[in-house]
This record gives structure tokens, C-alpha cells and sequence, in this order.
């Protein structure tokens, strides 16, 4: 049978005229409500309000509309059923065979600067999502749109033959759940943050993921693995030119992200499998550059490079000397563009923000989750992510000589960078850039062993440099191997019972130390 009633009522309008005229092409009639009837009779399109076709006006704002039987008895009833068929004739129900609705921007909503709670809960949709799930769980006979990208499919076969075939209604009722259940989950996130500062209950009782897939990748970190892209990736980073991003290349650039996002003046960070290999900072790009990949220059071939300032032709024609394969930068300048579009392959992101690795910047309940997600065996592991900022009130000297100003910027310098190193991690920084890395390592000791090694590796002095230990150093061993080194400026979390002796060590070495309570493992 041909569809002989649409029922459309959209807060997103996009293409909706168009398929609209499709629909009253097919001889069927058409019900609307207020801001979406207003744009097809504006478009000459005739539409019936739904007020009319139920006898019972809109009321309380708008919040009562669409909540009546003629409306979801005329959704769920099943066709041929004869009890069903006597009901609806009795009660004067017409069959609605077609709803096309999208849900309030209640995401959008509490994702803008400023939103207030009374703002947010307006933005709960009722009506909408009760009539896409009556739909929905009808599909047999009712076609249910909850998309605009799916106007142009339905239209070809409205077009073809007045109505679709029970392949696509299935297809587009999996796709409302997928939708409603996202959004149910984005209200929950909401009310549970904004209600988590009287509790303290950070972490909601039930944890939900509901992501649509943005796209298939080639397959995972090794080619025998499937692997696909879910969510709004898309909405924090453009992809300018280059190959189709990877998993392992998604990873990176993440971490590429987290890392330069610690940094305020202008600086450049080279990264190599979610470790940085080096980082700079210099008022010329192209200097920052040179510091960090001096620290190590064989890792970086295939790495990331990240930038928190636009890339100018100076840093990309040092960066084109290398094999790179993706670089991230605010923007580029069009003679950068110019100068690296000539490597096809590689791949330029632009970030669409200004700070794409700190979601919680946004609201809680908006795409952009504050959590941090690992798979174990039956369920997940959720955690705040660690992208608090850097809070040296809580630093404490522990040693009796005090750092100077030179050693308290490269112990600010290295702990930036500490935190995005795996642990163990183990990071000899200068003041603007780092000398030695170390990551990884089942000992701390060995992950300062291959920090002092890639340095000398490298050419640099230890001598004068600080060290930082993502955690603490649980024997004086690694302190003084650090200072046999040449650092004479040591940050850790402190916290081992050998701390005394640690401190000792410190003392003896006459080096300055501080105990920052925080910990920053990656593990």
C-alpha cells in the first residue's frame, strides 16, 4: 500500500522542504507542527497541524502536542490485525505511515558556553523520541526518518513506488534506537555532572556508549585486526590532505594533541608510537624544531609532529626533510601548504578548536567525553582523564637547597612532558626543550639508563639539566643515577616509604628536589 499519511515535525531543516514535496508528490497527506508547518506552507507545500487532525490544541509551550491516541494509535496499530483495525475505526484513528523527526538540540545545547540548567532541560525531547520508538516498533508498516542523510534513499523509493520496502524501515528503525539511546545517555551524563557537585559522585552508577561510526578504517594496530572510527572525531580535527587516517595513526595524534595542549608559548613536539621523542619551544618555529628533534633524531622517521601555533614555511621546510606521517597544527600557512602538499601521502589536521585534547572543557553530557575508556574482561575501565591543569601550590622543596629560576623552568619544562611519557617515564629537560627520554621500562633505574643513553646518542650534555619521574623513585638508585648524570634538579610525585633516603641522596648530591603529590601514570 502506498504511505497515505506523513507525519513531519523536525528541529533540524535541513533538505526538509525538498523531501517534503516527494511526500505530497505520493497524494499523501501531510501533518506538521508549528515552526516546521510554518516552512512547508511557506514553501507551498499543503500541511494539516496536528492540532486539527487530533482535536486537541498545543499546549503548555509547546510541551504537549503530539502526546495523544490518534497520533500513537495511528503509529502502532497493526495493519490487517482486525481487533487492531475495528479499534482505530471506532476511535477515528487514521494510519500514520511515515514520521520524519529529529530530536531536540539538547547536545548542542549544553555544549555551548554558558548554558544554563533551565536552557538544558527545556532541550529534553518528549514527543519527539515517543513518537520515533511507536514508529519504530511498528517498521512492519511505518517508515520513521531520524536523519536528514537518509531524505535522498527514502525519496528515490517514495518515488518508485509510493512506499518502502521492509529492508529500509528496518534499517531506519535500528537507526532510531542507535539515536534514542545516544540521546537518553547524553541527558543522563548531564544531570549526573550537574548533580555530581553536591554528591561528589564523579563517575555515574551506569556507564553508556553510544557513538555512531564515523568510518571503517583499513583494519586495526596490525592488518589482521578490523577496526572503525566511532564518534565526532571529525568535529575536533580536518584532515587538509594526505592517505585515509589509520588506527595507529589516530592513537598518536591523540597523544600528539594531549601533549602539545600542556604548552602555552610556542612550541613543537615529535612523537613516535604514543611517546614523545622530543619537544622544543622557541619564538621561531623552525628553532623549536630543531631542539626537539636534536634530543632524538633516528626515532622520529614515520612519527607525528604537533604544533600549537599555525605552521609558517620556515617549519615545513625543515619538517620536509623528513618522512612524517601526520602533522598537526592549528592552521597552516598557504606556503606551508604549498611546500608539504607535495608529499601526497602525508597527512596535515588541522585542529577545528582551540584545544581538541581537553574535552572537559566542554559540558558533561556533550559528545566530548571527560572519561577515559579501557576494555578488561567483562566490562570497562572508566577514569577521569588526567588533563588537570599543572598546580605548583601543591609543590613542596624537600631538600634543603632551593631550585634557582634557570632549574625551575626546566622542572616545569620536564614535568609537562613526564606526564605523557608511559611509565615507567623518565624525562632530562632544559628550560625549553628536552635532552633525554626514557620510556616504558619495567625500572625506573633502566628508564633512566636509556635517557642518559639516547642523550649521549644524541650529543647532548646531562650537565645542569633537571630530571622528572612520573612517579617516585622507590630507592635512592635512581635519584643518583640521575644526578651521576649531571642533573642537578630532580621533580617526582614523592610517596615511597624510602622517601627519607631518597631525599638524603638528593642532599648529598646538593640537589635541589620537589615532591609534587601528584602521580602521572600511562601505563
Amino acid at each position: 500500500m502506498k504511505i497515505q499519511r506523513a507525519l513531519i515535525s523536525v528541529s533540524d531543516k535541513t533538505g526538509i522542504v525538498e523531501f517534503a514535496r516527494v511526500v505530497a508528490a505520493t497524494g499523501a497527506e501531510i501533518l506538521s507542527t508549528g515552526g516546521t508547518a510554518r516552512a512547508l506552507r511557506d514553501a507551498g507545500i499543503a500541511v494539516k497541524e496536528v492540532s486539527e487532525h487530533t482535536g486537541f490544541p498545543e499546549m503548555m509551550h509547546g510541551r504537549v502536542k503530539t502526546l495523544h491516541p490518534k497520533i500513537h494509535g495511528g503509529l502502532l496499530y497493526l495493519r490487517g490485525n482486525a481487533e487492531h483495525e475495528r479499534e482505530a475505526r471506532e476511535h477515528g484513528i487514521a494510519p500514520i505511515d511515515l514520521v520524519v523527526v529529529n530530536l531536540y538540540p539538547f547536545e548542542a545545547t549544553v555544549s555551548r558556553q554558558g548554558c544554563t540548567r533551565d536552557e538544558a532541560i527545556e532541550q529534553i525531547d518528549i514527543g519527539g523520541p515517543s513518537m520515533l520508538r511507536s514508529a519504530a516498533k511498528n517498521h512492519a508498516s511505518v517508515t520513521v526518518i531520524v536523519d536528514p542523510a537518509d531524505y535522498s534513499a527514502v525519496a528515490c523509493e517514495l518515488t518508485a513506488s509510493g512506499n518502502t520496502s521492509l529492508r529500509t524501515r528496518q534499517r531506519l528503525a535500528a537507526r532510531v534506537f542507535e539515536t534514542t539511546g545516544r540521546y537518553d545517555s547524553a541527558i543522563a551524563a548531564y544531570l549526573h555532572c550537574d548533580s555530581a557537585g553536591a554528591t561528589g559522585d564523579k563517575l555515574p552508577a551506569e556507564f553508556s556508549i553510544h557513538l555512531r561510526k564515523a568510518q571503517d578504517l583499513r583494519y586495526g594496530e596490525n592488518p589482521h585486526q578490523k577496526a572503525a572510527l566511532y564518534g565526532e572525531f571529525h568535529r575536533f580535527f580536518e584532515q587538509l590532505q594526505g592517505k585515509e587516517l589509520s588506527y595507529n595513526n589516530i592513537l598518536d595524534l591523540t597523544a600528539a594533541a594531549q601533549l602539545i595542549a600542556e604548552f602555552s608559548e610556542p612550541t613543537v613536539a615529535i612523537l613516535k608510537h604514543n611517546n614523545p621523542c622530543g619537544v622544543g619551544q622557541d619564538d621561531a618555529l623552525a628553532t623549536a624544531w630543531e631542539k626537539a628533534l636534536a634530543t632524538d633524531r633516528q626515532s622520529p622517521f614515520g612519527g607525528v609532529i604537533a604544533v600549537n601555533r599555525p605552521l609558517d614555511g620556515a617549519l615545513a621546510e625543515k619538517i620536509a626533510g623528513i618522512f612524517s606521517e601526520v602533522i598537526i597544527a592549528p592552521s597552516f600557512a598557504p606556503e606551508a601548504r604549498d611546500l608539504l602538499g607535495k608529499k601526497k601521502n602525508l597527512r596535515l589536521l588541522a585542529r577545528r578548536d582551540g584545544n581538541a585534547a581537553r574535552p572537559r572543557e566542554t559540558t558533561c553530557g556533550a559528545p566530548a567525553s571527560p572519561f577515559e575508556l579501557r576494555c578488561c574482561p567483562g566490562g570497562l575501565l572508566v577514569q577521569e582523564r588526567d588533563d588537570a591543569p599543572m598546580q605548583e601550590t601543591e609543590w613542596k622543596v624537600v631538600t634543603r637547597r632551593q631550585p634557582t629560576p634557570s632549574e625551575m623552568k626546566s622542572l616545569r619544562f620536564g614535568w609537562r612532558v613526564v606526564k605523557h611519557v608511559r611509565s615507567n617515564a623518565i624525562v632530562y629537560a632544559a628550560s625549553d626543550r628536552t635532552l633525554g627520554i626514557g620510556a616504558g621500562q619495567m625500572s625506573r633505574v633502566d628508564a633512566s639508563r636509556i635517557a642518559v643513553w639516547k642523550a649521549k646518542e644524541a650529543g647532548l650534555t646531562l650537565q645542569g639539566s633537571a630530571v622528572a619521574s612520573d612517579a617516585f623513585f622507590p630507592f635512592p638508585d635512581g635519584l643518583t643515577a640521575a644526578a651521576d648524570a649531571g642533573a642537578t634538579a630532580a621533580i617526582q610525585p614523592g610517596g615511597s616509604m624510602k622517601d627519607a633516603e631518597v631525599i638524603a641522596a638528593a642532599d648529598a648530591r646538593d640537589m635541589a628536589m620537589i615532591f609534587t603529590g601528584r602521580r602521572h601514570f600511562r601505563h
